[in-house]
């Protein structure tokens, strides 16, 4: 018998140079052409722009009545605390508050079942605003995140972090929060209700 070959590992295969003989003008590897950049030139930049109704950080929109936007899991958790809704928000900020819920929120309690059929409840409540959704899909955060960058007139209320920390990014967005069984608010400046720690 023979000498078997061995396959050699890691071996690359055999390939023709760019600018081999055999191949055609056409075929060949262009190099790139180095354009010169002019000193001179006007250089252009985007510039990220900020709603007229912020100063620095104050947002100068917010005002009572507030518009308070209600994520899902804040109901849940006001119902946990035993906490009447309307009337602890009112407790926190000293002011009439008008609570938002988005279909998309709607949606996400009802798809949530018979376990959380008290939360649809006080969500169908008429002191509760409805506010319409355009968009696709019913994830809620996203809904939230987009509507208070285009309106900065709302406070968003959840207890849940990730959407906490993607609003945090935004300026002039107030968050409330239950802790201590009561609601608390962060980055508002006019809450005179709001426990201090």
């Amino acid at each position: 018998m023979g000498k078997q070959k061995t396959k050699r590992y890691a071996a690359m295969k055999r390939m023709i140079g760019p600018k081999d003989q055999r191949l055609k003008e056409k075929d060949r590897a262009k190099a790139p052409e180095k354009t010169k950049v002019d000193p001179s030139a006007l250089k252009e930049r985007e510039v990220t722009k900020y709603p007229s109704c912020l100063f620095f950080q104050y947002n100068t929109q917010l005002g009572p009545p507030y518009n308070i936007l209600v994520d899902t899991n804040f109901i849940n958790f006001s119902i946990k605390a035993k906490l009447d809704v309307v009337q602890s928000m009112m407790d926190c900020l000293y002011a009439k508050c008008i609570p938002c819920i988005t279909d998309c929120v709607m949606a996400e309690l009802e798809k949530l079942g018979l376990k959380y059929r008290v939360a649809l409840r006080i969500a169908k409540d008429p002191r509760f605003e409805r506010l319409p959704c355009t968009h696709k899909g019913t994830y809620a955060d996203d809904c939230l995140v987009q509507r208070v960058t285009q309106h900065k007139c709302y406070i968003v209320a959840t207890v849940d972090r990730d959407l906490k920390r993607r609003v945090r990014k935004i300026p002039g967005v107030p968050i409330m929060y239950i802790s201590n069984h009561r609601y608390n608010i962060e980055r508002m400046p006019d809450d005179y209700g709001a426990p201090r720690f």
